[in-house]
């Protein structure tokens, strides 16, 4: 499948590069949430403090985006400065 890729964004030092989903990945984990959840538990360091530079905020699309009208869904997942832990939000 060639429509699934991420782009990274490091905005500290203002570069990008564009990557593709393995396809294992796109069938284990479906959806913007389980996807963003894979990449910000396989990235992160444990006890990485949520305000630092290195904490990782993702934008995911949901699985039917741009297939129906009104699917349109995406999810941000980051690791939140309140709690600790994960944090998602949808819109």
């Amino acid at each position: 499948m060639d429509i699934y890729n991420i782009l990274r964004v490091d905005l500290s030092q203002g570069n990008y590069k564009e990557e593709k989903v393995p396809e294992d990945l796109i069938r284990s984990y479906i959806g913007g949430k389980g996807l963003a959840a894979y990449y910000l538990f396989k990235e992160l360091e444990p006890h990485i403090n949520p305000l630092s530079p290195k904490n990782k905020i993702i934008f995911m699309t949901g699985p039917l985006t741009g297939i129906y009208p009104g699917t349109s869904r995406y999810v941000v997942v980051t690791k939140s400065p309140l709690t600790g832990a994960f944090l998602d939000s949808y819109a």
